[in-house]
């Protein structure tokens, strides 16, 4: 008897255990296919039919199995018949032994891949922060840009594995004649508006037959900047035969909310501020805004700035680009403390196209031009400029002397697609873009509708030196395709991408952080050409382009992730996170380089340095800061009670500036920019950072890359974290050497608290008081 006691002991103890491995076990997705007779009657109400399934579900699973229970996430009965569940995989096995069940296909979104970002950004649906947010399905972005595309647009579909959207979202879907809201809003794109009105106050009715008063996108960039931070997986992305590849976006998991103010002729600001308007009322979680003017206005006159207080003091993170009017210092715009300002790099990733002289020098530019190409035959050779317009301006070439010929063209006046269109028309059979001399080591990539390459100024050079010295020059055009490699090196801040310092506020410093922003590939309209020329009738569904237009979304989406990773954490504090686990050297081990000069980039071109997700989810500290801090940073910018009132709500006291007396270079930013000037030698900053980390009780030691010219300070020199103190102060001050000590007009260095774990990394500019450009002035 007791042998049998022990017996039923061992099997009782066996069956605990296995109850207790399935209560554990872990769920993944699925889409369960079933059988047209098995299948719940179709409803036009969807929780009928999502009760329906789960009843299937509850039915279909014996006892021993059905712990953990499944969990629904979507119903079908028009693209499929069936449901996707989180199940167990033993769950799975068992459903796909069911007559009842024609397949059951693990879904597969979190092994896809992008054609080239989310890879060299280490985003992996394996580790780290991708994983750790679920692809941020809780988050929203509102994306205010120029509509959205979503016909026949993988990045705008709804993936099974979504669940229903957040409730606390509270947008729609406008339906207009062109856009079926019904039809193209899902579980991805939830919520699509429109503002118009400023802009035909500005420029006249739109033109309806060329632009869809809708939330339709007949440009194409609120298409590619919606896609790249939160395009659903997209098989088979390529533009042509160039960065073949899977498609997704940064949180692709996240939701899409589509605002679009601008038009062809641009973005009013009262239009976009209804836009801030709309996604706060809606509750987005992240506004990604991918423009902005060509300088910089005083905050409060900013209406964007306005728009993105609002928002941020909502808790929704502003991404914003940092303008694409570099290479030029104070170019940066978008520049305010609460929004995230991203600039522009490249990636490990090229599209080469080679000159070929007659005297066998090649010169790498680069193209996407797909169609077909010139072959290995040589043809005639001419300069524009020798041929009726230097700058290659529609009209002026002269066929007589460009037909079947490569032209040479000059930057300005036109856009590169058109100096190409310039060529064809005139009867041309190639065309050889010079880069800006300015833009140093970039050319730009564009979607050609010749056979066309663009060269760096300094190549240019040569080839036109080869023109003026032969008496028949003659070259060809040889396209290499899609190049990924270690060569050159990777990221490298783009020429365009504008600068600091910040002329608003010299102390904050601007951008940043930098992101991919070079030759992207990402979902374009079917309402636009690729090259968007008028004449060309090619229509793809992604395109590749430049810009901090595409930087930015990159960073609003890893934003969206962060959000949900960190519930609690202010827009400052992600941005804080992103800023100090920021990186600053190549995949070669090299400060990144600028390529408008070939040199070592600067914290006022690159911010921060570049974006790394993984590191951010897990930063160590955070500088917060909140309403209350930026109305102490606009009263030390010297703006009187009425300028600050255009920031306030009506639930804000009023802002007495006389009793807040911090400068603006102690406004609690993750980076440093102190200002001397012939009175002033010596400047002491202060920053309060607060422990996200697990040890609570860390200790933080600071080592600092002191910026030539100066003597720094830290005080103290230990910060010491516990349960009860979470945060703390410290002031770090920068003594001048003495006068002469430095001949450059700006040094720079960084600052590291480390824990032994965490590296919380500050960039350090230093501005000399020499005089500063025009440009610079208030």
């Amino acid at each position: 008897m007791a042998r049998l006691v022990g017996v039923l002991c061992v099997l009782l103890a066996a069956v605990t255990a296995a109850a207790a491995a399935a209560e554990t076990e872990a769920h993944s997705s699925y889409i369960v296919h079933v059988a047209e007779e098995h299948a719940p009657r179709p409803s036009s109400r969807p929780r009928l039919l999502a009760r329906a399934y789960t009843t299937f579900l509850r039915d279909s699973l014996p006892a021993g199995i059905s712990r953990p229970a499944p969990r629904l996430l979507y119903s079908y009965a028009h693209a499929a018949t069936g449901f996707a569940a989180r199940l167990t995989e033993r769950q799975a096995a068992h459903l796909a032994s069911q007559r009842s069940v024609l397949a059951i296909v693990p879904d597969a979104t979190q092994q896809l891949q992008t054609t080239r970002t989310p890879s060299f950004l280490g985003l992996s649906p394996s580790s780290g922060l991708l994983p750790r947010s679920n692809g941020a399905t809780d988050v929203v972005i509102g994306v205010i840009d120029s509509g959205i595309y979503p016909k026949d647009r993988a990045s705008f579909v709804a993936d099974a594995s979504l669940p229903l959207p957040p409730r606390k979202f509270q947008g729609t879907c406008v339906s207009t004649p062109s856009f079926n809201a019904s039809a193209y809003c899902n579980n991805k794109l939830v919520g699509a508006r429109f503002f118009y009105q400023g802009y035909e106050a500005a420029h006249g009715r739109l033109n309806e037959t060329k632009e869809s008063k809708s939330p339709l996108d007949t440009i194409g960039h609120g298409t590619h900047t919606a896609s790249t931070a939160a395009g659903s997986a997209g098989a088979d992305a390529a533009f042509f035969s160039y960065a073949k590849g899977k498609a997704i976006g940064m949180a692709p998991g996240a939701r899409i909310a589509a605002y679009k103010p601008c038009w062809t002729k641009g973005c009013t600001d009262s239009d976009t501020l209804m836009a801030f308007e709309a996604a706060i009322a809606d509750g987005v979680d992240v506004i990604s805004v991918s423009l902005g003017a060509p300088k910089a206005p005083k905050f409060y006159e900013d209406n964007t700035a306005i728009g993105a207080f609002r928002a941020v003091r909502r808790g929704i993170v502003v991404s914003a680009s940092s303008g694409n009017f570099g290479p030029g210092e104070f170019t940066a715009v978008n520049i305010a403390p609460w929004i995230l300002t991203v600039g522009a790099s490249t990636i490990d990733r090229h599209f080469p196209a080679s000159v070929v002289l007659g005297n066998g020098e090649t010169f790498t530019g680069t193209s996407i031009y797909a169609g077909v190409p010139l072959g290995e035959a040589m043809l005639p050779l001419v300069y524009g400029g020798d041929v009726g317009s230097n700058v290659c301006e529609a009209g002026k070439l002269k066929a007589s002397l460009v037909a079947g010929k490569i032209v040479v063209c000059d930057p300005g006046v036109n856009g590169r697609a058109a100096k190409g269109e310039a060529v064809k028309l005139a009867g041309g059979a190639g065309t050889i873009l010079v880069s800006s001399e300015d833009f140093g080591e970039q050319a730009m990539t564009t979607a050609h509708i010749l056979p066309a390459t663009a060269v760096v100024f300094a190549d240019a050079e040569k080839i036109k030196n080869y023109i003026r010295s032969n008496a028949s020059p003659v070259a060809t055009i040889k396209f290499q395709g899609t190049v990924v490699g270690q060569t050159p090196s990777s990221p490298r801040m783009a020429s365009f991408s504008s600068r600091g310092p910040n002329r608003r506020a010299p102390e904050i410093l601007k951008p940043d952080v930098t992101a991919p922003g070079v030759d992207i590939l990402a979902a374009w309209t079917g309402e636009n050409s690729p090259s968007q020329l008028d004449s060309d009738p090619r229509r793809v569904k992604y395109n590749i382009i430049s810009g901090t237009s595409m930087s930015c979304p990159h960073v609003s989406g890893i934003a969206a992730l962060l959000r949900q990773a960190h519930p609690d954490w202010s827009p400052a504090a992600i941005k804080s996170a992103l800023m100090t686990t920021a990186y600053n050297l190549d995949n070669a081990g090299d400060i990144i380089k600028d390529m408008s000069t070939g040199k070592a980039s600067t914290p006022f071109v690159r911010g921060a340095g570049h974006v790394d997700p993984n590191r951010a989810v897990d930063p160590g500290l955070v500088y917060d800061a909140g309403a209350d801090d930026y109305f102490s940073f606009l009263c030390a910018l010297g703006y009187t009670t009425e300028q600050i009132a255009v920031f306030k709500t009506k639930d804000d006291p009023a802002v007495d500036c006389s009793t807040r007396t911090a400068s603006a270079g102690d406004h609690n930013y993750p980076a440093f920019s102190a200002v001397f000037n012939s009175t002033n030698g010596e400047v002491t900053q202060r920053r309060v950072v607060r422990n996200v980390g697990s040890n609570v009780e860390a200790k933080y030691t600071p080592s600092v890359s002191v910026p030539a010219g100066v003597r720094v300070m830290v005080k103290p020199r230990k910060l010491r974290f516990s349960a009860a103190q979470k945060t703390q102060q410290y002031e770090i001050t920068f003594m001048a050497r003495g006068e002469g000590s430095v001949a450059d007009k700006y040094t720079f260095g960084s600052i590291v608290w480390s824990d032994g774990e965490h590296k919380v990394t500050s960039p350090i500019a230093i501005t000399w008081p020499w005089p500063a450009p025009r440009a610079a002035a208030m």
